[in-house]
């Protein structure tokens, strides 16, 4: 049997980082000149950038991020889907132009909310159903171990180590390990 392919991380589509930015530049009020000036970037770069080209690096778009005075994730956060499921290896991933380092942003905390973080264990048997929870709780699953069918009541979505999904917490939704020794982190978000 070969081995699988290691998979190539997905690029950060440049779309949203352009309509990040120019939505943060123009919250701020700032001109382009004065945002690559205060950002310590070229101009070109930064009308590259909102232009949904050129090639950002962590270092460029934490530097954007500080001069706009927003979290990194205001520039790299993915458009709100209502599941989302991200495979190990997959996702925006952001490289560093100073070391082998990257970044994969999987889900940034909105404003006034309080998150719990738990370590799941679970073996194969009785699904856990979960009836809802407080409105407006979101909840986040990685898988560490095993394999685990998790989300809400019709899109539940089969996970292996390294997956991430996240979906509303305010809905009936249920945890069922697949395989033995099966062990997650579920991140509780609640406004």
């Amino acid at each position: 049997m070969a081995e699988p392919s290691p998979r190539t991380p997905a690029r950060l589509p440049l779309e949203w980082i352009a309509a990040s930015l120019k939505r943060e530049r123009a919250r701020t009020g700032l001109s382009l000149s004065e945002l690559a000036k205060r950002a310590g970037i070229a101009k070109s770069t930064l009308s590259q950038l909102e232009a949904a080209s050129g090639n950002p690096n962590v270092e460029t778009l934490w530097a954007l991020a500080v001069a706009l005075e927003v979290p990194f994730s205001a520039l790299v956060e993915s458009p709100v889907q209502s599941v989302q499921v991200i495979r190990a290896g997959d996702g925006p991933e952001v490289a560093s132009g100073q070391a082998t380092f990257a970044a994969t942003l999987l889900s940034a905390s909105p404003p006034g909310a309080r998150r719990d973080i738990y370590r799941l264990r679970a073996e194969p048997g009785a699904a856990r159903v979960s009836r809802p929870h407080i409105p407006g709780t979101v909840e986040h699953l990685i898988v560490g171990a095993g394999r685990l069918k998790a989300g809400p009541a019709g899109e539940e979505a089969e996970l292996g180590p390294g997956d991430y999904m996240t979906y509303r917490g305010d809905v009936p939704h249920a945890y069922e390990a697949l395989e033995p020794g099966t062990a997650f982190i579920l991140v509780m978000q609640h406004t």
